[in-house]
């Protein structure tokens, strides 16, 4: 677990490794987008949220005993509040929206998070944007555009509550650029989820259903992947730049495509494919500008699917 509190120093000729490492992170994430969907056939998606939260504090307690109290020494509480607030206003939201949407679409809807990242950096942080990553946001959400198809299909709940917890999650990708101005990791990682347990058991409360067994168990599976998910995402970008494996973090994509038809019987059509590589371009463009002109390492994870 030590991964999480220490991005090791990269070393030359480790490019298929992390890529490797990556593929695997997309893998994992996908597969746990997809028991958040079998659970929320049984569960409200909001006390899904409260279960990934708290399998994913158990999973990580081994890590913040080995860390210890010095683990969590913070100086600014209250920016860590309002991420934690943020992070699970968008994590709800796309609970929500994998229960409503197509499982290819609600995915790749949730990669929209890069361009709002690039508006919110922008208007929120006063970060100079050049006309190209101006163009790249634009062309993305042209990609959501042809997904939705607003003026032919209707704009969906579904579609609207994933594009809404993009934009949130979002915010909270800035915030924790702030943070990693003066924090350590390792206390963003912990107090990230420290105060998301709390937080999401009161937002489950008012629609609390107890868990069959079964799926209590694949709850516990949620936060083992998870956990999993995101050593695997931080090892990738300890052994490459972040321009180098960005793309392969859309492979998730083509493993959402797959679940969806192979356990949910669902064949995405034309558009959602055309709209998905639109947006995962765009993505991918940004992210190498940002990495080209900002030497960026790791970015922060989208919390709402990982």
């Amino acid at each position: 677990m030590s991964q999480i509190g220490h991005v090791a120093r990269r070393a030359p000729g480790h490019a298929v490794q992390a890529a490797l490492w990556m593929v695997v992170a997309s893998l994992t994430f996908a597969a746990m987008s997809a028991v958040i969907r079998q659970a929320t056939l049984e569960l409200h998606p909001f006390e899904v949220a409260f279960f990934r939260n708290l399998f994913g504090l158990v999973f990580l307690l081994p890590w913040l005993w080995q860390a210890g109290l010095g683990g969590l020494r913070a100086g600014r509480r209250w920016l860590y509040g309002w991420r934690a607030f943020v992070s699970l206003l968008s994590m709800l939201l796309s609970f929500t929206a994998l229960a409503l949407l197509p499982f290819a679409q609600a995915i790749a809807l949730s990669f929209t998070t890069p361009l709002f990242s690039t508006i919110g950096a922008a208007l929120l942080l006063g970060e100079t944007v050049r006309a190209r990553r101006w163009s790249a946001t634009i062309v993305g959400f042209l990609g959501v555009l042809i997904m939705v198809r607003p003026g032919v299909t209707g704009w969906s709940l579904g579609a609207g509550l994933a594009i809404l917890a993009a934009a949130i999650s979002a915010v909270a990708q800035l915030i924790v650029k702030k943070l990693t101005r003066t924090e350590t990791p390792g206390a963003i990682a912990s107090y990230m989820v420290l105060l998301l347990v709390p937080m999401s058991l009161v937002t489950a409360l008012p629609v609390w259903t107890w868990p069959s067994w079964s799926v209590l168990a694949w709850l516990v599976v949620v936060g083992g992947l998870g956990s999993m998910g995101h050593l695997c995402y931080v090892r990738a970008f300890s052994m490459a730049d972040a321009s180098a494996i960005m793309p392969y973090d859309y492979v998730r994509l083509l493993f959402a495509a797959l679940i969806g038809w192979i356990f949910f019987a669902e064949v995405p059509d034309q558009w959602t494919l055309i709209g998905a590589l639109v947006i995962a371009g765009s993505a991918i463009y940004i992210a190498h500008r940002e990495a080209v002109h900002r030497h960026a390492t790791v970015p922060a994870i989208p919390p709402a699917l990982r």
